[in-house]
């Protein structure tokens, strides 16, 4: 018997006002993404792939239509509810790193856990110790390289045990060579860990390791590769 997806978006719409004018992103976007997968989303500028991303995320609220995350309805959520629910279970990697630059890289990647009220300092020191950046824990990141600070943005991403690792161009502020380094790393650390990542990229090289790939088109999703069945 198959399994339920882990992530169903069901039928998602999304718009904007400014001033008088109402633009929509999205129109009628479903997709259902199993347990561990790792899909790509592509598009042009403009397209709504990081409208989406906040959608799965909880930032954002949909017009009409519903996200399920293991079962959990997050659209039927109160702003605080989902804050919570995304706080728990799901994972963040941004272009810009977004470290804490009056924090040391330990620091840095324990405040998902503080939040969580968690306290497992030996899973963020095995982590570091995968990247070969155990030595640089008390580091700050005006210290580190942008490789480096990627690979503890992926860390910190990783160390509450999130249910989904979100993506939004993590290759954009590096060069070509770092930045295929950087996700020959994310997918190790990913797909050890069985964990599902939405990567939204504008860029067919750095969609290769994906499951799957989805393309938005003007608001609307275009399946690409191969079907995949839970």
């Amino acid at each position: 018997m198959n399994k339920p997806p882990l992530i169903c978006i069901k039928f998602i719409t999304k718009s904007y006002t400014s001033g008088n004018t109402i633009r929509r992103v999205l129109t009628s976007v479903s997709d259902d993404i199993c347990k561990g997968e790792c899909i790509a989303l592509l598009g042009q500028s403009g397209s709504g792939k990081s409208t989406l991303l906040n959608l799965v995320s909880g930032m954002d609220k949909p017009d009409s239509g519903q996200i399920l995350i293991d079962g959990v309805d997050i659209t039927t959520l109160s702003e605080h509810q989902r804050t919570l629910f995304r706080r728990r279970h799901i994972g963040f990697i941004y272009q810009f790193f977004n470290l804490i630059p009056t924090l040391n890289i330990m620091e840095n990647i324990l405040l998902p856990l503080e939040l969580n009220k968690k306290n497992n300092k030996e899973q963020a020191l095995e982590l570091l110790d995968e990247v070969g950046l155990l030595n640089r824990k008390n580091d700050f990141p005006d210290r580190l390289s942008g490789g480096e600070q990627q690979r503890v943005a992926i860390i910190r991403a990783l160390v509450h045990d999130p249910l989904i690792i979100l993506a939004d161009e993590p290759t954009g502020n590096l060069d070509k060579k770092t930045g295929r380094a950087m996700l020959d790393i994310m997918e190790r650390l990913i797909r050890k860990r069985n964990k599902n990542l939405i990567l939204v990229t504008h860029s067919t090289e750095v969609s290769k390791f994906a499951d799957r790939l989805l393309l938005l088109e003007e608001g609307k999703l275009v399946k690409q590769n191969r079907e995949t069945r839970c």
